[in-house]
């Protein structure tokens, strides 16, 4: 079967979250993004899991689902189709350690098949550091002893490492990050499989660099609000089950590729100086040795200017297998656009509870609903939105040095 999974998120006990990222109000927002397999997020605290195992029930394939489904505000207001949402136990562990006389600081996901081996998980964790202090906790801890925590606990765990090229805490970040896998993770790299691209990258320029062409490219939301997942979703066709999905994400059989943010958007994509408003190209900023042209302390170098530096290709190969990949943006931002407002105003929530209750679900909308049909149902000027989205035809200001980027819809024609 065909279905679509986000398996990075974070619950109310990770710093800098919302009030209302718990398991009922993740249940409905998946249902109205359209997304059918959801990470848990955070299974190492101990508040968290404690609400997984009050809440959840194996559905006998490796995934969870609610023991009672809620009636949330947004499930009262959106009315999306019906959907049977299922949970993945993830969590995401944020390693700061010295190697060689040098600092690292990396994020990996991690994948559980059920509660055990998360029991596995936590007892080794919970000897290194305060697992309790924050639901993606940092541990003095070197991703590749990690890894070897993950392998040991259970032959159906994995590690995946985190949005890849953040440059402050990623594998490759200009930050804090190593030049290549095998540095990383050395005898146990070929217990990698899979790499999450991050916002601020997408699979094309990831392709760049023939050493990641070993890995699957996921894309995930890191969602710190029930309301901003789907941002980025991985694609798959196969049963519905734990050992299925990651049998597709080792193979690539029954994995369809992903739905990408633009990477433009992403807070990191270009280099800069948020304190001073400079936005720089890795040229420009090698013209200025890597300083800002205002204040002249050093700038944030972005994954555009890292990819740059690793890649060794002048355009991306395409490996075996699938590895196709749309753009997509979430459809408040869209509509935000079209009504020259914010996307968190009331005529711009009108809108949207509007095309969700047309269509079903958020990417079936943004995706798949004829222009016709939308332009009828919800005006010409919607219509024209998605069409020009659909088609790439769009304007970006980068993002940089943590200020995400912002969007405009192109010159091209609305539908007629």
């Amino acid at each position: 079967m065909q279905y679509r999974a986000d398996l990075h998120i974070h619950s109310k006990y990770s710093i800098a979250t919302s009030k209302h990222a718990d398991l009922e109000n993740y249940y409905s927002w998946a249902r109205i993004k359209g997304i059918r397999i959801i990470g848990t997020g955070d299974f190492t605290h101990h508040g968290w899991l404690g609400e997984i195992k009050e809440k959840l029930e194996p559905a006998g394939n490796g995934f969870f689902r609610l023991k009672e489904k809620p009636v949330t505000e947004a499930l009262t207001l959106f009315k999306p189709a019906p959907l049977d949402v299922l949970f993945c136990l993830t969590s995401e562990i944020s390693s700061v350690f010295k190697r060689d006389g040098r600092t690292y600081r990396v994020h990996s996901l991690i994948f559980a098949p059920d509660l055990e081996t998360v029991s596995r998980i936590r007892k080794k964790l919970e000897i290194i550091g305060n697992i309790g202090s924050d639901g993606r906790p940092i541990l003095r801890l070197d991703t590749k002893d990690l890894l070897e925590i993950v392998r040991d606990a259970s032959p159906d765990a994995y590690l995946i490492p985190a949005h890849i090229w953040t440059p402050w805490y990623s594998v490759f970040g200009s930050k804090s990050g190593f030049n290549s896998m095998n540095e990383c993770f050395a005898d146990l790299t070929d217990e990698i499989f899979a790499l999450e691209t991050g916002l601020s990258s997408d699979p094309g320029m990831n392709r760049m660099w023939s050493d990641l062409d070993r890995f699957t490219l996921v894309s995930n939301s890191d969602a710190h609000s029930p309301n901003k997942l789907g941002r980025e979703v991985n694609l798959f066709s196969t049963d519905l089950g734990y050992e299925a999905m990651f049998s597709a994400l080792k193979t690539k059989d029954g994995f369809n590729g992903t739905y990408e943010y633009f990477p433009e958007k992403g807070k990191y994509h270009l280099d800069g100086h948020r304190k001073c408003g400079v936005c720089l190209t890795p040229e420009e900023t090698d013209k200025h040795k890597g300083r800002c042209p205002v204040c002249g302390k050093p700038l944030t170098i972005g994954v555009m200017h890292r990819v740059a530096d690793c890649a060794d290709r002048k355009k991306p190969l395409k490996p075996s297998g699938p590895d196709g990949y749309r753009y997509i943006m979430p459809l408040d931002e869209l509509l935000s656009t079209v009504a020259d407002c914010g996307a968190g105003t009331k005529t711009v929530q009108v809108l949207l509870v509007k095309l969700i209750r047309l269509y079903g679900d958020e990417l079936t909308t943004v995706l798949d609903i004829p222009a016709e049909r939308i332009s009828k149902d919800a005006g010409e000027d919607i219509a024209g939105a998605l069409v020009k989205l659909r088609r790439g035809d769009i304007s970006l200001s980068p993002g940089f040095d943590g200020q995400f980027g912002t969007v405009k819809m192109g010159t091209g024609e609305h539908l007629k």
